[in-house]
């Protein structure tokens, strides 16, 4: 048996378990440069707020109904995770992380149905009591139906965030309660595929058959459907697929025309996107830059552009991709433009262990992978950039607007929680 541990409205309810106040009041947490709405309490999604929207669209509604607003806090909202991990990994060994705020664990099958329950009841009061934090669970027998009990157990009261799915007749009724859209791994073009043949269900997916599936909806289809009949098709591995491009990108919180402030967030960007094609154990033979002004601005001279440069090899190489990102920065700067966003974009992506040298370029692959090994352990150990190619350097400047951000309760001792006696 699966169970799914989902955080409810995670990033506002890591606010709530710092500032108390904000309990019963509609809170959202907006997305970089405070853009878009990207967690909601359940009084803000009572008062139409959707994901996504645009926070200056909802300005009038924020005061109308005074709505509690923040800016993502990813240090708080990062640690706090792991502080939940942690716990879960206390009741199962097996366990997958799936999100920031979701993880799967895997328990032995047990005759009492009744001690599923318990047991989920037993996670959920554990994790409240240790961090303060709500959460989801679904308990069931793949991963797919155990997403299935998770969604009903936050969506219907007498669950009281816990829905175990183990009789036939439980898990009929609650595909019967599950629209299309809602399977996990559906996705929203087959689900308009699924709905113009009159599918609107779980339940009626169900009812297809296995051929018609697969020709329609590929082996992923194919293993959906025979998760949601009981049989387990899916390890989250398999759900990993290697990004063919992998990029950065920012709009600034504020314009700048200074060729060293744009070239420290490329040089940010660039060691970025080295970082996570070392985490999925790639390397990149193209990297691109782009710069560009805000077109909102009609009052103020335009221009955007791009260039992109070959790697002499294929890299993962924080140096080395650094190092032609800011070439080709060079190449498109303009001075006298006022700019508003860059990015950096690596392309060509294939596995490390497909590298071919350049019998014309000198590069030591072995001494490069030592070298970042070495940046990364201190980096983890004592925290991010604490060892940076020198052009990565903070820049409040280009950085991102953030002006309700909360402080960083757990991770940064001058802005840890003060209690007045």
């Amino acid at each position: 048996m699966f169970a799914l541990v989902d955080g409810n409205n995670f990033y506002v309810s890591c606010e709530r378990v710092f500032n108390p106040k904000l309990n019963g009041k509609p809170v959202v947490v907006l997305s970089n440069n405070d853009g878009c709405v990207i967690s909601r309490s359940n009084e803000a999604k009572a008062l139409g707020i959707k994901m996504g929207e645009p926070a200056f669209q909802l300005e009038n509604l924020f005061k109308k109904h005074d709505v509690k607003i923040y800016s993502a806090n990813f240090p708080l909202y990062g640690d706090m995770s792991q502080r939940m991990h942690d716990t879960l990994r206390t009741f199962s060994e097996e366990m997958e992380i799936y999100s920031i705020d979701e993880a799967f664990l895997s328990f032995p099958d047990i005759d009492n149905p009744q001690e599923y329950v318990e047991l989920g009841e037993k996670i959920k009061k554990t994790i409240r009591r240790n961090l303060g934090l709500p959460v989801g669970i679904g308990i069931a027998k793949t991963r797919t139906l155990a997403k299935v009990a998770n969604h009903l157990a936050k969506k219907i009261k007498k669950y009281n965030n816990v829905c175990t799915l183990y009789s036939p007749q439980e898990i009929t009724e609650a595909l019967k309660l599950t629209p299309v859209e809602d399977i996990w791994g559906v996705g929203r073009r087959f689900a308009a595929m699924l709905k113009s043949y009159g599918i609107a269900t779980a339940h009626d997916f169900v009812a297809l058959s296995e051929d018609w599936v697969k020709s329609k909806m590929t082996i992923s289809g194919l293993k959906t459907l025979r998760e949601l009949k009981g049989f387990n098709e899916i390890n989250l591995d398999d759900l990993y697929v290697p990004k063919k491009s992998i990029s950065t990108t920012r709009t600034f919180g504020r314009t700048t025309s200074d060729f060293d402030i744009l070239q420290t967030a490329v040089a940010t960007f660039a060691s970025n996107c080295a970082e996570n094609l070392r985490k999925q154990n790639s390397v990149a033979s193209f990297v691109t830059v782009f710069i560009r002004t805000n077109k909102h601005r009609e009052d103020l001279p335009q221009y955007r552009n791009s260039q992109t440069l070959a790697l002499p090899v294929a890299t993962s190489d924080t140096f080395e991709i650094v190092k032609y990102a800011n070439l080709a920065l060079r190449k498109i700067f303009r001075p006298n433009f006022e700019y508003k966003r860059a990015g950096v974009l690596v392309t060509g992506i294939e596995s490390k262990n497909n590298i071919q040298p350049n019998l014309f370029y000198d590069y030591d692959f072995r001494k490069s992978e030592r070298i970042m090994r070495i940046m990364e352990k201190i980096n983890v150990r004592y925290g991010k950039n604490t060892l940076r190619v020198a052009s990565v350097s903070p820049s409040e400047t280009w950085r991102i607007r953030n002006n309700s951000l909360s402080p960083r309760y757990t991770t940064e001792w001058n802005e840890i929680l003060k209690i007045g006696i």
